[in-house]
């Protein structure tokens, strides 16, 4: 006669154990097993689905009517590059502002789920201590106890309502409420869990959304690009060619600025705005010796300029790591094979936006050997900044770039080679700084606080 309720409390112990669904009374146990129930559709199933259906449809819409509502927007900017370039670097920020919100409640998650396994262990290694409480309490009380659900939930309220209706003993009682305790923290844990879930879905679904109109907007800034360089296309596939021609970074820093008439001209600019930021920078300090205070962030608000807004060696401790992520290699560290890495390696969410750590000219663009996609930026002074890594560049060659500004995303897996990734699952991104062709430490240039984001 004590198998059956063995057999149900041990269900209602909430140790994850499957239970016959529906309500099944202790007193029932005790004399029958339950009756197994028929199959078939509610109508608050078929009115379920009704509204899951309606949902979709007004979703649809409301998706159709953004898109009509984004369109609009990006064809009042017209050829307003300050404008475009505002919009696309707020809205870049934005991503990577969600995608580390994501990557926390995710953090959280992650241990309250650990949390929950935890206390589930402990309640199903008492199973037996629970079935006698239970029990002592149901044969104690005045009348049958409320039916048990698998919930823990229900349970809790089984538990509390036998204590009510029993007249328990203090020992009995003790045992109870210890349980009850326990149940009750589990509960509110399951609670937690579930508004942290409906907050990451909240999240995730602003991310999609961000990104669509991120999308649209790079598409704009391309579109404008490539009406100003007709021979965008041609260039972009001489490119390639050259670049199979060469064997390492620095040959193809040099045929690309050499041959190629775009990065040519974009290494012409650079070399002639690092010439022009020296001299104004020489000229403050010399008039006023406050001039030569660091400066901030503030500096690269200007989303007009078409130059960088300060030389690259004065914008040490200013500038955004590229990518939201965990750094898994760093400059000077062992690169696995003996050698010693000449870059930083940042493991990334999958899809993750890559945004530009500094201003700079584009002077590659594309697949480079073990590298996967490359791209590198000249930015002025005999500096460079080479990016690799990426599923998808979105900027050409010889076009001038904002600091923050998006430029690539990450794919699903590791696109660089498995020296630069260590092996790594998530995708990683390998960024270099070069002086006059020689990898340097990058520490310096990036910005203290590693949550501070320059955004343009």
């Amino acid at each position: 006669m004590r198998a059956p309720v063995l057999n149900l409390l041990l269900i209602a112990s909430v140790s994850g154990a499957s239970l016959a669904q529906g309500c099944v009374s202790l007193a029932q146990a005790q004399t029958a097993a339950p009756a197994p129930q028929t199959a078939s559709v509610s109508p608050d199933a078929i009115k379920q689905r009704e509204q899951e259906l309606e949902a979709a449809r007004a979703s649809k819409k409301s998706a159709e009517e953004a898109q009509a509502k984004l369109k609009a927007e990006i064809s009042a900017l017209g050829q307003d590059r300050t404008q475009l370039n505002q919009q696309l670097i707020d809205t870049a920020a934005n991503v990577r502002a969600v995608e580390t919100k994501i990557d926390e409640a995710e953090a959280r998650l992650k241990t309250l789920n650990g949390r929950e396994q935890q206390m589930r262990s402990s309640l199903d290694s008492r199973r037996a201590d629970i079935v006698e409480v239970l029990a002592a309490l149901q044969r104690a009380g005045r009348r049958t106890p409320p039916a048990l659900l698998v919930r823990p939930e229900d349970a809790l309220q089984s538990l509390r309502t036998a204590m009510l209706l029993g007249a328990v003993v203090p020992e009995l009682r003790g045992r109870a409420e210890k349980i009850a305790g326990e149940l009750g923290e589990l509960v509110a844990l399951r609670k937690n869990i579930a508004a942290e879930r409906d907050q990451l879905a909240a999240d995730r679904d602003k991310v999609r959304s961000d990104q669509t109109r991120l999308t649209a907007l790079v598409e704009e800034r391309q579109r404008q690009q490539a009406s100003r360089e007709k021979d965008l296309d041609a260039e972009n596939v001489r490119a390639i060619a050259l670049s199979r021609q060469v064997g390492d970074l620095q040959g193809l820093i040099a045929k690309m600025e050499q041959d190629l008439q775009s990065a040519a001209k974009a290494a012409e600019k650079a070399a002639e705005a690092a010439r022009q930021a020296e001299a104004k920078e020489a000229k403050a300090a010399a008039a006023n010796a406050a001039a030569s205070a660091k400066p901030g962030p503030a500096i690269f608000k200007d989303r007009s300029r078409t130059t960088p807004a300060i030389a690259f060696a004065s914008a040490k401790g200013l500038l955004p790591l590229p990518v939201n992520g965990n750094k898994i290699r760093d400059f000077g560290g062992s690169d696995g094979v003996g050698g010693v890495q000449k870059g930083i390696s940042l493991a990334s969410r999958p899809g993750a936006q890559v945004t530009t750590p500094c201003d700079g000219w584009v002077v590659y663009s594309g697949p480079f050997r073990s590298y996967g996609q490359l791209l590198i930026l000249n930015a002025g002074g005999g500096y460079h900044v080479l990016i690799a890594g990426m599923e998808r560049i979105s900027v050409n060659i010889g076009q001038f770039v904002l600091t923050g500004e998006p430029v690539a995303t990450m794919g699903s897996t590791s696109q660089v080679a498995s020296i630069l990734a260590t092996n790594a699952s998530q995708p990683v991104l390998y960024v270099e700084f070069r002086k006059d062709g020689t990898p340097i430490d990058p520490g310096p240039w990036w910005a203290a606080n590693e949550g501070e984001k320059v955004r343009g």
